[in-house]
């Protein structure tokens, strides 16, 4: 009787003895009932999945910067600003400090993958983590990105409803984005030109996106009938595809 609720729990059985199961139910309940605090349990979950999201994130950037090392057209940028630099122009060291030519391979491979990373702005899924998208952070900044987005929203209804104003080019390509129902990282990784020839063709006006739309569902029916692969799977679906009955005479 440590506490005041099985004193409770004690009292109401000897006042009612008679049931029996529901004096069985509440004393397990008490001793099988988890001693940790369940907020601690889903802080650390939250930790530890912030903490791999971070570290995956970091692998496949730099997974992204060893690819574009072996890129030509970005390598051979890369080498010759370091060569503008100085920086694979270094004196060769003599005596005991002369290293191997794996070594100063290794470290010309660095300075590339280096110079890599400060001029080519990677966007998309490979893009540079950030420790402010982990999920604890988004967490704890949840409401503040709730306010700034009513903010946001009420500055949205009273220049562009009420006021009337003319669309920018950041909130063209905002509902355009919309539209597509694509993320921010998504049409980030867009090529610029894709960009321009959303705003070209003035696809913020709904008539004009559908009528794109259609256009770029047509030229993929288009390639996927030319495409060798698709007319094998065609051919397999007609002749052998799945669900089909063959007799073979023995």
């Amino acid at each position: 009787l440590q506490d005041e609720e099985t004193r409770k729990d004690y009292d109401y059985m000897l006042d009612h003895p008679e049931e029996y199961y529901r004096h069985y139910y509440h004393y397990y309940s008490r001793r099988l009932a988890p001693k940790v605090d369940v907020r601690i349990v889903i802080l650390v979950t939250v930790c530890a999945i912030s903490v791999f999201q971070f570290f995956s994130w970091w692998s496949s950037y730099n997974e992204a910067i060893n690819y574009l090392a072996t890129v030509p057209k970005y390598r051979i940028q890369a080498t010759e600003i370091a060569r503008q630099q100085g920086l694979l122009n270094k004196t060769k060291e003599k005596g005991k400090n002369r290293r191997s030519k794996e070594e100063i391979r290794e470290e010309e491979e660095e300075i590339i993958k280096d110079i890599i990373k400060n001029k080519i702005d990677i966007k998309g899924g490979y893009q540079k983590p950030k420790i402010y998208d982990i999920l604890l952070f988004q967490i704890l900044l949840a409401p503040f990105y709730l306010c700034k987005y009513i903010a946001w929203y009420c500055w949205w209804i009273y220049c562009f409803t009420i006021k009337g104003q003319e669309y920018g080019v950041e909130e063209k390509l905002y509902i355009i984005r919309r539209y597509m129902k694509m993320s921010q990282s998504q049409f980030d990784s867009l090529e610029d030109h894709q960009k321009e020839t959303f705003l070209e063709r003035q696809l913020w006006i709904r008539e004009n996106y559908e009528v794109y739309k259609r256009e770029q569902e047509e030229e993929l029916k288009k390639k996927m009938a030319m495409d060798p692969r698709w007319k094998r799977y065609r051919r397999w679906m007609k002749n052998e595809g799945p669900g089909r009955l063959t007799f073979i005479d023995d």
